[in-house]
């Protein structure tokens, strides 16, 4: 196979969640199964509805019973992988059929416990078809199918007694080895080597057969002889039949089961975000209502404080909770007070209004009261908790 552009993969997963680690799988994957190749194609769902998906089309090599074969297999991928496990199909060749069970349905789909678990990182394509070769190494998931045989040459029903099961003889068959391939175990073809008897495998025992078991002295066969190996032969392949659907059913089962304890669980987080949300509303609505109530106590406070403003006294509004901030308060008014009229002693000793003599005297009395001012203001307010102001 020929290499794959990582460009080219990329451009094609446009449309993907996790592009980048999707295209990291897949490289890792075809470069160490070359017969895998990526193919971008519709998907229908069992709903009816279609998606365009990438695939993983190709064989896998696994071992059986000391062979090698070739098992053809397609994997989807979902637009949401790796988070999400692949659809995993078994695709037989015109020559094969599929063999169902646990872990492969009539319709090719492959279960797998390694599927069923998938959790991102952990799984990975790469993973997952080892978990496919051992699987299908203990139980393939197809056979080849059985070629049309010509059907068997008649023998003679009357004539001379066949020496092939004369007593104590060797079988000798004038037709060669049993070309029967979907013959029944046990039936005693004549001549044919392919189902021994009890006695080896090449002849029948000393013991003379009776009326009802083996062919008759005359060549033929009885008809008890056909009905026992005719019931036996199909209730062997019904019990077989029966066993692969329970099997199956068993597996489906299960997997309802997982699926239904997984939706319980959903069930219960969904109801409890739920029940959450319905809390979260109810705080929502009263906190809308509380704000509603404020937003009126404002307005009509608004609404009152602009009717009287024309009236409203500053030492009357501004009115402090504590004597001790009372006390802040007159001390810092009265500091800046201070500090203005020392500026305006400037400004008058500049102008000549007064003469320096004057302006020394007042700021040396000023200066003092301002700096008793400040030393009880700084002791109030440490006392009040609050941070230094100068």
């Amino acid at each position: 196979m020929a290499v794959v552009n990582e460009g080219a993969l990329k451009k094609m997963l446009k449309q993907y969640k996790y592009r980048d680690l999707t295209v990291r799988e897949i490289t890792n994957v075809i470069s160490q199964y070359k017969d895998l190749k990526p193919v971008m194609d519709a998907y229908v769902f069992n709903d009816g509805s279609t998606r365009d998906l990438m695939s993983l089309t190709g064989t896998v090599p696994v071992s059986y019973r000391g062979n090698v074969y070739n098992i053809p297999v397609c994997l989807w991928l979902l637009d949401t992988y790796p988070y999400n496990p692949p659809i995993c199909f078994v695709k037989p060749t015109s020559t094969m059929m599929i063999k169902t069970g646990k872990h492969i349905d009539a319709n090719g789909k492959i279960y797998l416990p390694y599927l069923h678990e998938w959790k991102h990182p952990q799984s990975d394509l790469y993973g997952l078809i080892q978990v496919m070769i051992v699987v299908f190494g203990e139980e393939p998931p197809v056979f080849s199918r059985p070629t049309t045989q010509p059907p068997y040459q008649a023998f003679q029903a009357t004539g001379p007694p066949n020496q092939s099961y004369m007593p104590g003889m060797p079988a000798v068959s004038p037709y060669g080895p049993n070309p029967n391939p979907g013959g029944y175990p046990g039936y005693p073809y004549p001549g044919g080597p392919s189902y021994p008897s009890t006695a080896g495998p090449g002849h029948y025992g000393s013991q003379t057969p009776g009326p009802a078991v083996g062919p008759n002295r005359d060549g033929t066969i009885g008809e008890d002889t056909i009905r026992a190996s005719l019931v036996s032969a199909v209730s062997d392949k019904l019990r077989w039949r029966m066993k692969e659907e329970m099997d199956r059913a068993q597996a489906e089962l299960d997997a309802l089961k997982r699926t239904e304890e997984d939706l319980k669980k959903g069930h219960q987080k969904l109801e409890e975000m739920v029940s959450r949300l319905d809390q979260e509303v109810a705080e929502v609505d009263r906190n809308i209502e509380l704000l509603k109530k404020k937003d009126e106590e404002l307005s009509e406070a608004l609404e009152k404080m602009e009717n009287q403003s024309e009236n409203n006294d500053i030492d009357d509004v501004i009115v402090p909770t504590a004597p001790l901030y009372k006390q802040i308060l007159n001390l810092y008014a009265e500091e800046n007070a201070i500090e203005d009229t020392i500026f305006y002693l400037g400004e008058a000793l500049r102008r000549g209004v007064i003469d320096l003599e004057v302006f020394l005297k007042h700021v040396r009395l000023l200066s003092r009261k301002q700096f008793q001012l400040r030393a009880l203001m700084q002791k109030a307010r440490k006392t009040a908790g609050l941070s230094d102001l100068y």
